[in-house]
């Protein structure tokens, strides 16, 4: 399966999302909730303070590249990059600063085990995961060689009141 196939199925099928790894395992998940595009709001909103609005995207698709030679695209919940991008469903890792995956019932093992692994061989400085729970737990890993450490995990309301320079993205 290629990413235009994966496309052609999202463009036929506007209830769910469609994502596939690098070694060709494809993931449907369906449309996220309310409480999932609220935290993905306020954290949009929050990076616009100091991130110009053509270097931050909702779930776009990314191409992911395999260990083997093989291409994956993953549709991470919110994108930074250092640069604007061309045009694309699609678009290269190079210049990702942050990628942010907000977990959802049934996304917590590809979210925080597929994912990680995937973004962390792809070179993504930074990567978020933000739990539904309470607090909205953020936790920040940073890229360490190939690897993410974690650097910190703290409410979603802490990171709001810090600003996106703070976290390397301005």
């Amino acid at each position: 399966m290629t990413l235009d196939d994966l496309t052609a199925m999202m463009t036929a099928d506007e209830h769910h999302r469609y994502e596939i790894s690098p070694e060709g395992v494809l993931s449907i998940m369906p449309p996220p909730g309310y409480t999932h595009a609220i935290i993905a709001t306020r954290l949009m909103v929050w990076l616009a303070t100091g991130v110009p609005a053509e270097r931050l995207a909702q779930a776009v698709g990314l191409r992911i590249p395999g260990r083997d030679g093989g291409l994956g695209g993953r549709i991470p919940d919110l994108v930074v990059w250092s640069k604007a991008q061309a045009e694309g469903v699609w678009l290269p890792v190079t210049d990702v600063l942050l990628v942010v995956e907000i977990l959802s019932p049934g996304s917590e093992g590809v979210d925080t085990v597929t994912k990680r692994s995937e973004y962390a061989a792809a070179g993504i400085p930074q990567y978020w995961v933000i739990d539904q729970d309470q607090a909205q737990t953020v936790a920040m890993h940073h890229l360490d060689g190939n690897h993410y450490n974690v650097r910190a995990t703290m409410p979603l309301a802490w990171v709001l009141n810090t600003k996106p320079g703070e976290h390397g993205l301005a």
